[in-house]
């Protein structure tokens, strides 16, 4: 069941052209829960607000979600959608980043089915007062995000027209056979004690790569109250709801529009310090994640980008450019091909 929302817009911390919105949720056993929706829309001239936008994007609203541990805060991802004409819309999930509350465990969710509720308070805010009706649907999802939002579209068919994913989280690390010895072991402690901790074992070196492999061209100012340099503490009970994601993933889903997968070339393990994590995916088996992109939907592009980290949209300024491009040129085939296909549905027949 969705809340209703708030209509006022607030002056968001990324500052510039950036607002929020809090989205309430209820309560659960910890306390009042919130999502938090933050938007920036693209700038019209004076004739486009007159006589019209006619860029491509113009008619498409866009989606992000976060990944694990994570919060949103690349303006430069928003810019790439805006100057096309399109709004964009980031979603703080409950109990992460801006919708954080001091009371919360940061991050748990017992199921990734209560996202739902987020996801329907932010479309009901992004489609209130907007005329948003008949409006394309880009959903965008990094790493987790890109997991809760591919199981999502798959629940919910003909709402959204095109998903992207940055580096989704779609298999366990540990191979497909670790995930299914270890997922009733996890099952039954999540059910007697499901904020029991995993041990830590991110040893910040991702974080480090990240620092290392800034771009001075795209500035960010990350909050590490809300992207801690070591990931947030894993419990029993989140552990099997990512779980039981990989699980339905492997199973075979079915996403009934185009989905673009972005990924590093490869992949490497952060088990010691070396430049190589800088110019690599080292929280993922990108190879794994390839392979299971090809059962979410009937179509599918897989974009592998050499020397791209994990959020390939962090990485040194070579592969960061070459993400931004590929996903341009993704994109432009996307609007063009959906834009004909509509505008055939809509003629009248001859």
């Amino acid at each position: 069941m969705s809340h209703p929302v708030s209509a006022t817009w607030m002056p968001d911390v990324l500052g510039d052209e950036f607002e929020q919105l809090p989205l309430p949720l209820g309560s659960d056993d910890e306390g009042e829960i919130v999502a938090t929706l933050v938007r920036a829309l693209p700038r019209r001239t004076a004739w486009q607000r007159l006589f019209g936008d006619g860029r491509q994007l113009a008619d498409t609203d866009v989606l992000y979600v976060h990944g694990w541990s994570d919060y949103f805060f690349q303006k430069r991802l928003a810019r790439f959608w805006t100057g096309r004409g399109a709004r964009f819309f980031a979603l703080d999930l409950r109990k992460y980043g801006r919708s954080l509350r001091e009371y919360q465990t940061p991050g748990y969710i017992g199921d990734l089915v209560e996202y739902d509720q987020d996801i329907a308070a932010a479309l009901a805010a992004m489609q209130e007062g907007s005329g948003a009706v008949g409006r394309r649907l880009v959903l965008l999802g990094h790493s987790t995000g890109g997991l809760i939002l591919s199981l999502w579209a798959a629940r919910n068919p003909g709402v959204a027209s095109a998903v992207i994913l940055n580096s989704p989280w779609l298999e366990f690390q540990l191979s497909r056979f670790t995930r299914e010895t270890i997922t009733p072991l996890v099952g039954l402690r999540a059910k007697y004690r499901p904020l029991d901790r995993a041990p830590q074992v991110d040893l910040g070196y991702y974080t480090r790569a990240q620092q290392e492999a800034a771009d001075p061209a795209d500035p960010m100012d990350v909050n590490l109250s809300w992207r801690p340099a070591q990931t947030m503490a894993v419990h029993a009970g989140w552990l099997h709801a990512i779980l039981g994601g990989h699980a339905a993933i492997a199973a075979g889903i079915a996403i009934d529009v185009p989905v673009c997968v972005l990924l590093s070339a490869r992949s490497a393990v952060p088990t010691a310090w070396s430049d190589d994590l800088t110019r690599a995916d080292s929280v993922l088996v990108v190879e794994d994640i390839a392979r299971a992109a090809l059962r979410i939907g009937p179509s599918v592009t897989i974009e592998r980008i050499d020397g791209a980290l994990h959020d390939v949209f962090l990485s040194r300024h070579e592969a960061r450019e070459e993400a931004y491009a590929r996903l341009g040129h993704w994109v432009d085939g996307w609007a063009a091909a959906d834009s004909a296909a509509r505008t055939q549905v809509m003629s009248p027949a001859h």
